[in-house]
């Protein structure tokens, strides 16, 4: 077809009766080769292992900041657990001042009543914290958690069983706070 018979004909139809494109043979790629010298050889390795060194470093400066990272967490809580038990001790010997001023009156008295209230308030914030009593009368002794300051021969009580508790032992987790001052028979 003509040219002009082309552009009197529409769009549509004119590229119907365009003759097709020739199309160009498909044929497989190629690889490039190239040909590198001695030196640039040499350059490319050199490079190749400056990156690998960068990339250990990398690895390595990683690795570091992850335990860095992991042992300040750790000091930190630690650094709060002490801070806590530090806190707490003191208040173990207001403790046992409410624990001798209640033996100090008789059952019925109003002060005895006062006392104990206000001990049983101070054992409840302490439990709060975490402070828990070390049970220790009629257990067997545990050098690390019992001070023994005394000892018995006691045929009804066990061999190495706590008697008598002299001083009551506070722990905070697995913390031990103070040790129960204690007897032991046998």
């Amino acid at each position: 077809m003509s040219e002009k018979k082309k552009k009197d004909l529409p769009e549509n139809e004119a590229e119907e009766t365009a003759a097709p494109a020739e199309e160009a043979p498909e044929t497989p790629a190629q690889e490039e080769t190239y040909t590198v010298t001695a030196e640039q050889m040499a350059k490319m390795e050199a490079l190749a292992k400056m990156v690998s060194e960068g990339n250990d470093k990398y690895l390595r400066l990683a690795a570091e900041y992850d335990n860095f990272r992991k042992r300040t967490a750790k000091e930190k809580e630690n650094l709060y657990a002490a801070a806590k038990a530090d806190t707490v001790k003191p208040f173990l010997d207001v403790y046992d001042n409410l624990e001798r001023g209640v033996s100090q009156f008789a059952e019925d008295d109003p002060h005895r009543q006062g006392l104990e209230m206000i001990t049983k308030q101070l054992l409840a914030v302490l439990e709060k914290l975490g402070v828990t009593e070390i049970q220790a009368l009629g257990q067997p002794f545990d050098p690390e958690k019992h001070n023994a300051v005394m000892h018995v021969e006691d045929e009804s009580a066990g061999e190495n069983t706590v008697v008598e508790v002299f001083q009551k032992g506070f722990a905070l987790g697995d913390k031990v706070l103070r040790f129960s001052v204690v007897k032991v028979a046998n």
